[in-house]
């Protein structure tokens, strides 16, 4: 049993969502692995409620949702970071789960992907949500790995649940013989290739290599990594759904919620580099990603295959392993309130200061709570208080949960600039339509996905500051233009030579 102090810190973030313990909410489980049908059954509830919301994990499967909703001739908003589209009677909308409203009421929310609980940098906003949204009905959707700690708090809040456990609709088969047999090479895997195939790589450059290099072999190929934009890799996922495209190449972003027709996933590797290093695959992301084959409706069987007979061994172990997490308590952040204590009892107003003293010394020790890392967020409150030192506190905390990548020079610059601009109460235009968006050339391919993270930046800032970010309404015309650039990039770019398997095998014989 916790402690008196222990139960009143967990009550109180608890009882932070006060439209939500207002209601007596009950929770349904569908839990199952891909190609279950987990979302499609939460879906119908949603599509037959007078009101509802669906949280995405990306904005990507928001729009997918909403659009879904539409065509069904349901009304329905779509609310993300970066948009707000607003339809006339809509008593549905489709965001992402940061976006979650604790004051709007609905009869029925679905959270999907309930499995991001352990996402070090997003798996708080999956516990604001199973604790904090209120509706009468919540719908949650995904893998069996975190359902202990979820059904913990639920107990705890004396709401009721029932959990309904699916299996596949399709047969997922780990082929015999690998692409390539003992060793991997270009030349043997040629005529492996079908129409149907799914490969995956874990970098930009391999997956861009690998396209390339499909097409001049005479396919079709689709293409989606995670630096695109989701309009990007939306039109490339209609393209491989369509049959425009024989094969699709992709990192693992295909692995949270995109329902594509594939025949056969094949591993180009099961190693990845997580940020820090190079490791295998874990069983959550080889169950993810590899039940994507076997799509029900298209195909009776899903096959998972991969380069190397060797490689078999490991993706056998993990498809066969128990992957529940060993997550024990849910991920809870610091909110302002909390920010806006610490500032004044240690008399600072530098954020950094702020979030490295929560961090270390406001632990939360709870049965059912633990705080969440701040590690991202404290990098980014060091260059605030440095480059706006006198900006107030509330803004800078703003900045602090902006969506950017701090190892990508072209985003923190232009961060930066869009930092010195609320500082100085600068007004900050849309970034000018640079000369090569009319260009045929792919060689801009990069900057133009550079690009596009920038103005998700500003379209994201756009809704914080107003009054410094002008021209919010004209991000999407530029975004249309910027993808339209990139989709015909991807068609006609040439890769990069090698892979990076193929330059460990070169760099080995050569030793």
């Amino acid at each position: 049993m916790p402690s008196l102090n222990q139960a009143l810190t967990q009550n109180s973030y608890i009882n932070s969502f006060t439209q939500a313990r207002s209601l007596k909410r009950h929770h349904h489980f569908y839990l199952g692995p891909t190609n279950s049908g987990k979302t499609h059954h939460a879906l119908i509830a949603l599509q037959e409620a007078k009101s509802g919301v669906y949280l995405a994990p990306l904005r990507l499967l928001a729009m997918e949702i909403r659009d879904r909703l539409v065509a069904a001739g349901i009304p329905c908003n779509l609310i993300t970071g970066e948009e707000r589209i607003l339809m006339a009677g809509a008593q549905h909308t489709a965001s992402t789960i940061e976006m979650m409203n604790p004051s709007n009421l609905v009869d029925v929310a679905v959270i999907d992907e309930i499995q991001m609980l352990q996402d070090p940098d997003r798996g708080s906003a999956w516990t604001a949500a199973l604790v904090g949204v209120p509706a009468q009905r919540v719908f949650v959707c995904g893998s069996n790995a975190v359902t202990a700690p979820c059904i913990a708090v639920i107990e705890h809040m004396h709401e009721t649940y029932e959990i309904t456990q699916l299996a596949r609709k399709t047969p997922l088969i780990l082929e015999e013989v690998s692409i390539c047999g003992n060793r991997y090479s270009r030349q043997k895997l040629k005529p492996q290739l079908k129409k149907g195939d799914a490969i995956i790589a874990f970098s930009r450059k391999d997956v861009l290599t690998f396209s390339a290099r499909f097409r001049q072999w005479g396919f079709a190929v689709a293409t989606i990594y995670g630096a695109l934009s989701p309009e990007v890799r939306r039109t490339e996922s209609e393209r491989f759904c369509s049959g425009a495209a024989d094969i699709l190449v992709a990192t693992d972003a295909i692995g949270m919620g995109l329902n594509l027709p594939i025949r056969r996933i094949i591993f180009s590797n099961i190693h990845k580099f997580d940020g820090v290093a190079s490791r295998h695959l874990n069983a959550t992301e080889v169950r993810q990603i590899g039940g994507r084959a076997g799509r029900f409706g298209i195909y009776d069987t899903g096959y998972i295959s991969v380069f190397e007979n060797d490689e078999f061994i490991h993706v056998a172990h993990m498809l066969s392993t128990d992957d529940n997490a060993d997550l024990t308590k849910l991920p809870i952040t610091i909110n302002f309130k909390q920010i806006d204590e610490i500032s004044q009892k240690l008399y600072t107003r530098k954020i950094a200061e702020v979030l490295t003293y929560h961090q270390h010394r406001s632990k939360i020790h709870t049965a059912l709570f633990t705080n969440a890392p701040l590690y991202s967020q404290i990098a980014q409150a060091i260059l605030v208080d440095e480059h706006a030192p006198n900006m107030a506190l509330k803004d800078k905390y703003i900045f602090v949960c902006a969506p950017i990548s701090l190892n990508v020079a072209f985003e923190k610059d232009y961060y930066l600039l869009c930092l010195q601009s609320v500082a100085l109460s600068q007004k900050r235009t849309l970034p000018t339509a640079p000369t090569w968006l009319t260009s045929t050339s792919p060689k801009h391919l990069e900057a133009a996905e550079l690009l596009t993270h920038n103005l998700s930046l500003y379209a994201w800032l756009s809704f914080k500051f107003p009054q410094t970010f002008v021209n919010g309404d004209a991000v999407k015309i530029l975004r249309q233009c910027v993808s339209r650039y990139i989709e015909n990039a991807l068609l006609c770019q040439a890769g990069y030579g090698d892979t990076a398997r193929e330059i460990d095998y070169l760099i080995s014989n050569r030793r």
